[in-house]
């Protein structure tokens, strides 16, 4: 054994010095300290499983430098050196201490003192990190990329690498070869981290010939990675968005509140700028956060209401990294508007800047579109400034700014709406599973997948439009061997959008910026990226080939098909086909060909595959058309039940209409394996506005209201809507308060999070809304609850006039507006037998008209288990308290209403003159009959 431990003793003491490039280390030396090696845990591991007496033990581990005892004293000296980084003594570039409200975590200052006592190579690195303490720095030496001090701590930490006391000025260090970079690199951005790495730009020998014999290597910060602005390396389809937000106080009222905003897709190369107008319910940027989920959030330290960091701090996403918010300095990093366009003008940024429509090219003409210039300029303004921190000018030189419409023109949907009708995930692991996006998409391509998802954030209001997209799903619903074959190569196309931004990045010079240690990485990188491109759009002008095959009708189709017409690009493609294959030979069998040639070439075709960029552009958006027309269609052939292409007519006479006969829920059926009961529901043409609808717990009254807004969602994407009939007029929003729950982490209970719902409906709804309400006012006292309950519904149906569904428990509402003419009672129907000894309840799922007797809360206690006898138990008590509550009424709150109206009536000088309360004296006056 003793023999066996010998050896491999001395076998690790070998190989870790010629790893490291450094002469063997006498085996006598009991303190040595034993550099990374990849594999070192796992060698440990395996011996681990023998059996050592102590003493052996102890010379195995002090040998793999793991005896803390003979490590003491130079963790204490290593430890001595970074006394200035201690939590009590750091400061701030600026000499903040924490405490101070604008305490930069980005910097550290280093005492001048201390900076003049280190080595060349320990100032090199310090004087680059005291920048940069928020990025994990890899510092190039040699064939190795070392972490030092709190960076050697994370990489200890979360990739298990052995520590030691080494590296510049002898301090905590840990290491890597350069052969396994790239895989650490993606680990810890996968774990949250921003990694930036130092490399060496010229070699020992150039820097002796340049500097004399004692030259230090120069070294830059070259790469800065992190989780909002990946651009390589596995990505999944969705956008990853940078977001930085303005906030401003309107002068105007106390609750308004201007937002500018702007955000950038680092791997799509697209930046976007908009601004809007907020309340206080803060629902304008939950959506906005909803929409383009954000990695990560730049905002100005003291700039942003603790309402709005609540918005943030509460959206999580379940199986995804957290949302990061980054405070920046005030004015420093969030400039005023002049200084913004000095600086994007004197860096060229955004060259190619066009509006989403594409008229106006050029800066700053895109931004003549947004209302709140000012604050959604010192916003870009923060985003370039932190982007060129970050190392990644040329997504923003060879950028696209496009003015992003948060509600304008589209269907307007909050966040709590987005949220509820779990539109783009579930509430139960943050999937797609059983939400509408899960539902529609099939798409083939990743920039399909990203087109849907903002369509559906983003449904139209404009009934042309609308058909237009139903025409084209209608002719591929009639030509379905066209439709097969058309998805069959959009799967074979790769990501586009992605791979002409990395080639915009790509500048004419931009490989005079390229390090020459790096510039054979760079080359092999830019030449696959420009052959994927290539070969990907030669596969998509087979797509368009196809389509012209088909006898297409649709404009949307027809539009697509005249991209063909461009002969120019297609010719490019062709030209640099074979000049590429020639390249990837010369490559794969190292042919010497003169290097400096070979960059000349490729930097030649990149140059003229950008020139046709804005063609490349329009391919990609018809092909992303034509993907999520094809998902539409084939949602429409997988359905589980009847559906039909919706029919959009104009409001009769100011009332909206919003009728669908045989209406079904896909999700729904799709989680109870295809089963559904199909109901009809009538708002308007005729027929009162409102539902008030009641019905037992789990009776279905909740699926029935998503089924209602999810049906008219897809109506208005210019989808088939899961019904047998569907007739509608525009909804500019669909608004909706469904089930309980809390936000703890922000403080706000159950009944809070219900009435900052409420009170956003109320405040924002219009005749041409839809709102469905589940359960309002549960989560406080019954009578307060009922209150509100009876107040926000009177308010919706008399005030506002919307397309209105409400399920409620609170029977003593359905007396109240049973005569009411805007109000049609209805319930979801069950069958209840008490006469057996079980009183068995049994769900019919059918919405029928008239109240519902009761709610059966004993039933379906029993159903969730709550033991038979205080099932009993509960009985009896309701036995007594019932004849107690059969005298609840709210007569109260009718001659408090008839009060007010009579007031207002008298102070206008006529009923007939006030129209809104003379609706409400006429409701009133029904349900006094009704009572009486």
């Amino acid at each position: 054994m003793r023999f066996v431990l010998s050896l491999f003793y001395h076998r690790c003491v070998d190989s870790f010095s010629f790893i490291l490039h450094r002469k063997p280390v006498p085996t006598s030396d009991k303190r040595l300290e034993v550099p990374l090696v990849p594999g070192t845990k796992r060698v440990r591991d395996d011996f681990s499983r023998e059996t050592f007496d102590e003493s052996k033990r102890k010379k195995l581990l002090e040998a793999l430098g793991d005896d803390e005892g003979s490590k003491q004293g130079a963790w204490a000296e290593a430890q001595a050196k970074f006394e200035w980084m201690q939590p009590s003594n750091i400061r701030d570039g600026n000499g903040r201490n924490h405490s101070d409200p604008l305490f930069d975590v980005r910097t550290v200052h280093i005492p001048e003192n201390v900076l003049k006592k280190m080595s060349a190579s320990q100032r090199q690195y310090w004087t680059t990190k005291c920048h940069y303490m928020d990025i994990v720095l890899f510092f190039k030496v040699g064939k190795f990329y070392e972490l030092y001090e709190l960076d050697a701590e994370i990489g200890h930490k979360e990739l298990d690498w052995k520590m030691t006391i080494s590296g510049v000025g002898k301090c905590r260090q840990v290491g890597v070869p350069e052969s396994g970079i790239e895989d650490a690199v993606q680990k810890l951005v996968a774990r949250g981290y921003k990694i930036g790495r130092m490399e060496q730009v010229e070699t020992s020998e150039q820097a002796k010939a340049k500097r004399g014999p004692n030259a230090m290597v120069e070294r830059k910060l070259v790469q800065v990675v992190t989780p909002s602005t990946l651009t390589d390396g596995i990505m999944k389809p969705e956008a990853i968005h940078l977001l930085a937000v303005k906030e401003v106080l309107e002068n105007s009222g106390p609750s308004a509140v201007i937002y500018g905003f702007a955000f950038a897709d680092a791997a799509g190369g697209l930046c976007y700028v908009g601004s809007f107008c907020d309340n206080d319910a803060y629902s304008a940027l939950d959506a906005l956060v909803m929409q383009i989920a954000p990695q990560e959030v730049l905002y100005e330290i003291g700039g942003l209401s603790p309402g709005a960091l609540k918005v943030f701090q509460r959206y999580i996403r379940p199986g995804s990294l957290p949302l990061v918010l980054t405070p920046l300095q005030p004015g420093a990093d969030f400039p005023e508007p002049a200084t913004v366009l000095e600086l994007i003008s004197s860096r060229g940024y955004f060259q190619e800047c066009v509006k989403c429509s594409g008229q106006q090219p050029g800066f700053p003409g895109v931004l003549d579109t947004v209302d709140h210039k000012d604050a959604a300029m010192t916003a870009l303004g923060a985003l370039v400034s932190h982007l060129h921190r970050i190392k990644m000018d040329a997504e923003i030189y060879n950028g696209v700014l496009c003015a992003y419409e948060l509600y304008w023109g589209f269907m307007r949907l909050d966040g709590q709406t987005i949220a509820n009708l779990e539109l783009l995930a579930n509430t139960a692991n943050g999937g797609k599973a059983g939400t509408l996006m899960g539902y529609l998409d099939s798409c083939a391509t990743a920039f399909a997948k990203r087109l849907l998802r903002r369509w559906i954030c983003h449904p139209l209001q404009d009934t042309k439009a609308i058909n237009h997209r139903l025409d084209s799903v209608e002719e591929l619903l009639c030509n379905p061997e066209c439709a097969a074959e058309l998805r069959a190569l959009l799967r074979k196309v790769p990501d586009l959008e992605r791979l002409s931004a990395r080639l915009r990045g790509f500048s004419d010079s931009s490989f005079a910026e390229v390090l020459l240690p790096l510039a054979k990485q760079a080359f092999q990188r830019r030449l696959k990226t420009l052959c994927l491109a290539v070969s990907g759009l030669l596969r998509a002008y087979q797509v368009l080939e196809c389509l012209r095959q088909m006898p297409a009708k649709a404009r949307l189709l027809r539009r697509a098909c005249k991209l063909l017409k461009v002969k120019s690009s297609i010719e490019c493609l062709w030209s640099m086909e074979p000049k590429l294959d020639m390249e990837k030979q010369s490559l794969n069998t190292d042919q010497d060909e003169d290097e400096e040639t070979q960059r000349k070439t490729l930097s030649w075709m990149i140059l003229e595959f950008n020139k046709h960029q804005r063609h490349w552009t329009a391919i990609v958006d018809a092909l992303s058309y034509i993907d999520v027309l094809i998902s539409f269609a084939a949602a429409k052939r997988a359905a589980e039940g009847p559906t039909c292409r919706p029919t959009f007519v104009a409001a009769d006479q100011g009332v909206a209409v919003l009728e669908m006969q045989g209406l079904w829920h896909p999700f729904a059926a799709a989680g109870m394996g295809g089963t559904f009961v199909p109901n009809d529901i009538a708002l308007g043409l005729g027929k009162p506005r409102a539902i008030l609808l009641t019905g037992p717990n789990m009776g279905g009254k909740s699926t029935l209201l998503r089924a209602t807004c999810v049906a008219t969602l897809m109506a208005q994407l210019g989808c088939y809507v899961p019904s047998e009939s569907c007739t509608l007029s525009l909804v500019d929003t669909i608004f909706t308060r469904i089930g309980a729950r809390d936000r703890i982490m922000s403080g706000e209970s159950t009944f809070m999070v219900e009435c900052a719902e409420a009170g956003s409906i109320l405040c924002n709804a219009t005749s041409n809304s839809l709102v469905v309400l589940d359960e309002l006012g549960r989560g406080t006292s019954t009578f307060d609850g009922y209150a509100i309950a009876y107040a926000v519904f009177r308010h919706l149906v008399e005030a506002v006039g919307c397309r209105l569904v409400f399920a409620t428990h609170y029977h003593p509402l359905t007396q109240e507006f049973s005569g009411h003419p805007s109000v049609s009672l209805q319930h979801m129907a069950c069958s209840f037998d008490s006469s057996s000894s079980d009183r068995q309840l049994a769900f019919l799922y059918k919405l029928r008209a008239g109240a519902s007797s009761a709610s059966y809360g004993l039933q379906v206690a029993l159903l969730a288990g709550i033991p038979a006898s205080v099932v009993d138990a509960a009985r009896g008590a309701s036995e007594l308290i019932a004849p107690r509550l059969r005298g609840f009424s709210s007569s109260g709150m009718l001659n408090c209403w008839l009060r007010r109206v009579c007031s207002t009536a008298m102070d206008s000088g006529s009923i007939a003159g006030a129209q809104e309360d003379y609706k409400s004296l006429l409701g009133l006056w029904s349900e006094l009959q009704t009572a009486l």
